[in-house]
């Protein structure tokens, strides 16, 4: 955690294969058609230069259409912004097999017009082990082909199937579930099959209301960056009489608190708005500093709110 620095849509996060990326991005999930395209069009006015799609949002055509338009518009002309200056994230739909996801990577890139992927994901960890490492190994390759820059997974976690012989030099939380101690992972077990690209990134539910302490630990001793979806809890909590208080101490809205807090924690919050002053709105967190007792404050509301799905402990 670093509450020192300072944050803006201008700051960037160096992942583990070097390359730097967007420290705020918009998130697009539910959303389509001109409210895709408009969301994408206000957050690069704002100065967004970070997008989340995925194959299953079925928005990539409209979030690729959006940004190769607004870079040949006049509205670029003296910004001079290049398709380098901006991060595409999308994500495979389904763990399938090797030539399924090459294809998906294939589609994924004409839907969205754009040159090449920033960042592939693998969207859950369904379909099993040898599915997901297939998978994984397609985009190895299409990295190594100069396809897709980085790769990485989405809602992998900690699995709990069966009692562990502990090893120290795992400092993770143990959970006690249903009366049994377990300590398999996703990530480990993928990191275990000594695989030729780490993943850069794991993208996961992550807010004050579900800390997912385990997985965040876990991946922070491997470098391997948090991508937070659902940082506003999707404002199901911004009448929760801590987050009332501290917007008021910090003079600032829910939201941007909620921002902050995933920035202050080195995650790379995805704050997902279709309207033009809440997109403005929600990244503008340079102006205050979450002070060290008001993060643990924030960190205590963990109640493990999941907002929408959690296969983080699928087979």
């Amino acid at each position: 955690m670093n509450s020192k620095e300072t944050y803006s849509l201008a700051s960037t996060i160096k992942l583990n294969n070097g390359i730097s990326m967007p420290r705020i991005h918009l998130g697009v999930y539910m959303t389509s058609g001109n409210e895709t395209s408009k969301a994408v069009t206000h957050a690069l006015e704002a100065g967004y230069r970070g997008f989340d799609s995925a194959e299953w949002y079925a928005n990539e055509r409209e979030v690729g259409s959006a940004i190769t338009s607004y870079l040949s518009s006049s509205a670029n002309k003296d910004i001079r912004l290049r398709r380098e200056d901006i991060w595409f994230t999308t994500k495979l739909k389904t763990n399938s097999s090797y030539d399924a996801t090459r294809k998906a990577i294939k589609r994924s890139l004409q839907r969205s017009g754009l040159e090449y992927l920033d960042l592939y994901l693998l969207h859950s960890p369904y379909g099993g082990r040898e599915k997901r490492r297939e998978c994984w190994r397609a985009v190895e390759d299409a990295i190594e082909e100069g396809v897709v820059r980085c790769g990485g997974v989405s809602n992998f976690g900690v699995r709990h199937v069966s009692f562990p012989q502990y090893s120290p030099s795992c400092s993770i939380t143990l959970q006690w579930i249903g009366g049994i101690l377990t300590m398999i992972l996703q990530l480990q077990e993928l990191l275990d099959s000594k695989p030729r690209i780490v993943p850069a990134v794991n993208q996961i539910e992550v807010h004050p209301f579900n800390t997912q302490e385990a997985i965040t630990s876990f991946c922070h001793e491997h470098n391997i960056v948090i991508e937070a979806y659902a940082p506003l809890a999707r404002a199901l909590r911004m009448r929760h009489p801590k987050i009332v208080e501290l917007s008021k101490k910090y003079n600032c809205e829910p939201a941007q608190l909620l921002v902050r807090w995933s920035l202050q924690k080195g995650y790379v919050p995805l704050p997902k708005s279709v309207q033009k002053g809440r997109i403005v709105s929600n990244a503008k967190v340079e102006g205050f500093e979450i002070e060290e007792e008001d993060m643990k404050v924030l960190d205590g509301l963990d109640e493990h709110l999941v907002t929408d799905w959690d296969p983080t402990d699928a087979d």
